[in-house]
């Protein structure tokens, strides 16, 4: 019959459907449980959800897509290509930063394959327009493209910031001379080539100059001919700036602070380097055309033989020609990340058929990234970039004591070491206290970062310092004497203001207390996030089921697109004689929208906290419902 109905009437599920079930899991499992650094032995993992972190980091909109078995198994977007704006597709547009060297280095590579070009000349043999300097370093020995395309030719200039949309963009010869309008130094040897690693971002505008003189070809032309068209990269361009008629498709930057760009993407003449716009789905194809390349299942661009040489360190090292490798034997695998203003992405693939790539408009993205890729990692089983797992040892809290103190890392930096009970914590300048989980007595880790704090045998009864050991390197830090010690506190105590005291009940813009007698009349919840917004209201589980339960009380709830201002709101409220809101929207954000402006606004966090806008305080639990319930029906301290 074509129903799917089985003899006692129960559904089937079919293979097909039950497979999709079991992926979409996977990707809410993901989503929902993103992993620290570190994770302590026998204990659950404290994980936290992508939209929060998204929102913590200020970074509006994040794509991803995972590479497993040897194929792209899905791609999603998360949060909005702009505040405000739409949502982020698998076909959003981002810069790819310099994940664009190992895009160009396959192009490189294809023209040396067909005998255009040789790896191991001298590069100058190529150029026209321009010309490598000569120098006392070059008089030793000549550039070659290996060592540009593997960071060993001892080139300058590590990155590039680009053009702001106001600016005038240098042309290529002008970067390479560091000639107005260019805003990065000469491109020039300072080392002898071939010696030792140095990433130059500089020594891949050398070879888009090659590239051009040999072919007599625009780059973002020659680039779409070798590479973009033939591996699948349908979406992806180097053009810069994007064409006018393909804006809309892109991700608008933002900065650390969360606030757009100015004038928006910057534009990259360095195109070789840093100036690819593409997709995760893109790179994904890039990835997997690399790996079926060395498997000789698909050579569209490279040779089996000539993508091994790609993913052959250097001088022995771990940067191959365009891409970093890793991995023991049997889980190699390559890498790059980028970095441009406004967009930070990463590419993890390795050779045998499983990888992701992730990409994000925000500053704040890379860390993400690791982030989203440690999860990915954990939970595709990968054997690399899984949390590190630690045991706590038995230790007797005592023996904190003589720890606890004050350590100067730096002239303005000092690192605290305190006890509370039989836990110790660290807090360094600037930071949060975060707690030091004991290896032994004297050596101890933490799951915010992968790093070890130890401490050298007592000297008449005190550590005489702590050390950080991080990405191996080692921090040291003195201990400071007691007299320094109650000097700096005594200083901060001058300077920093005292934190507001706890405040169960809430208050208006003026300062006056609010009782339960106010809100008898509605109580409005504004949604400013287009990822909570009433059209996406699966961002946010029980979303409609509240809107149903509440109503009964006179709660509101309405999403609205702000685009930078109130207007629509207090249209909106001004209509409805509402006087109290509640915003949910960070409360560093919230202003930017004009909503402090509103009479009788408390704002809402994403993980569901009310903050009072006059004082700042949090006033409720990290739960939403719960903090809607606080504002309904006010009650007492320690009610």
């Amino acid at each position: 019959m074509g129903l799917g109905i089985a003899a006692g009437g129960r559904a089937q599920t079919t293979p097909a459907a039950a497979d999709a079930q079991a992926l979409e899991q996977r990707i809410q499992r993901i989503q929902d449980g993103l992993l620290p650094p570190v994770v302590v032995k026998g204990e659950p993992a404290g994980t936290t959800t992508l939209s929060v972190r998204m929102a913590e980091m200020h970074v509006p909109g994040v794509s991803i897509a995972v590479i497993h078995g040897g194929r792209l198994e899905w791609a999603r977007g998360f949060g909005v290509t702009a505040v405000g704006g739409a949502p982020v597709t698998p076909d959003t547009l981002f810069q790819a930063a310099s994940i664009s060297k190992p895009v160009t280095a396959m192009a490189v590579l294809h023209l040396v394959q067909t005998g255009s070009l040789d790896l191991d000349a001298d590069a100058n043999q190529y150029l026209k327009a321009w010309k490598i300097p000569a120098n006392g370093f070059t008089e030793q020995r000549k550039v070659t493209l290996r060592e540009l395309l593997s960071h060993t030719a001892g080139m300058t200039v590590h990155g590039f910031a680009g053009y702001a949309a106001d600016s005038p963009v240098p042309t290529l010869v002008q970067v390479l001379d560091g000639a107005a309008p260019a805003n990065s130094a000469p491109i020039r040897v300072e080392a002898v080539p071939g010696k030792a690693w140095k990433y130059s971002g500089g020594g891949y505008v050398v070879v888009q100059q090659i590239l051009g003189d040999v072919t007599g070809r625009p780059f973002p032309g020659l680039m779409q001919e070798t590479v973009l068209g033939p591996v699948g990269m349908a979406r992806s361009t180097y053009e810069q700036p994007l064409p006018q008629d393909r804006r809309a498709e892109a991700a608008t930057p933002y900065t650390w602070k969360g606030e757009a760009v100015p004038g928006g993407p910057h534009t990259y003449p360095e195109m070789a380097p840093a100036g690819l716009w593409t997709t995760p789905t893109d790179l994904a194809r890039f990835a997997i055309e690399i790996q079926e390349s060395l498997a000789g299942k698909s050579n569209r661009v490279l040779s089996a033989s000539m993508t091994r040489e790609m993913l052959t360190g250097a001088l022995g090292g771990d940067y191959g020609l365009g891409l970093g490798i890793g991995g023991g034997a049997g889980h190699r695998y390559f890498s790059h990340g980028g970095s441009n203003e406004g967009y930070q992405c990463l590419l993890t693939a390795y050779e045998d058929g499983d990888g992701a790539v992730i990409m994000t408009n925000g500053d704040a993205g890379g860390a993400l990234a690791q982030q989203i890729i440690r999860t990915i990692a954990a939970e595709y089983g990968w054997p690399d970039f899984r949390p590190a797992e630690r045991a706590v040892a038995a230790v007797d809290p005592k023996s904190f004591d003589s720890l606890v103190g004050v350590y100067r890392l730096s002239p303005g930096t000092i690192c605290a070491i305190t006890r509370e009970g039989d836990r110790l914590f660290t807090q360094i300048t600037g930071q949060p206290s975060f707690r030091l989980f004991p290896m032994s007595e004297r050596e101890f880790f933490l799951t915010v970062v992968d790093a070890r704090v130890t401490f050298p045998p007592d000297v008449e009864g005190r550590a005489p310092e702590l050390i950080i050991h991080q990405n191996g390197h080692e921090a040291h830090a003195k201990r400071l004497s007691d007299a320094e010690s109650q000097s700096i506190a005594e200083r901060r105590a001058a300077t920093e203001k005292p934190a507001p005291a706890p405040a169960w009940k809430l208050r208006d813009l003026d300062g006056n207390l609010v009782s339960s007698e106010q809100f008898k009349g509605k109580v409005l919840v504004v949604d400013f996030w287009a990822t909570w917004c009433a059209g996406c209201v699966s961002e946010m589980p029980g979303y409609e089921s509240l809107q149903g339960k509440y109503a009964k009380e006179g709660v509101v709830f309405v999403g609205i697109s702000m685009d930078g201002d109130a207007g629509v709101a207090k249209k909106f409220i001004a209509k409805h004689g509402i006087t109290y809101q509640i915003v949910m929207a960070d409360k560093d954000v919230a202003p930017a929208f004009g909503v402090d402006s509103m009479p009788g606004t408390f704002i809402v966090n994403r993980d569901g906290m009310i903050v009072d806008r006059k004082t700042g305080v949090v006033v409720e639990t990290p739960d939403f419902e719960k903090a809607l319930l606080k504002v309904l029906k006010p009650t007492a301290p320690g009610s």
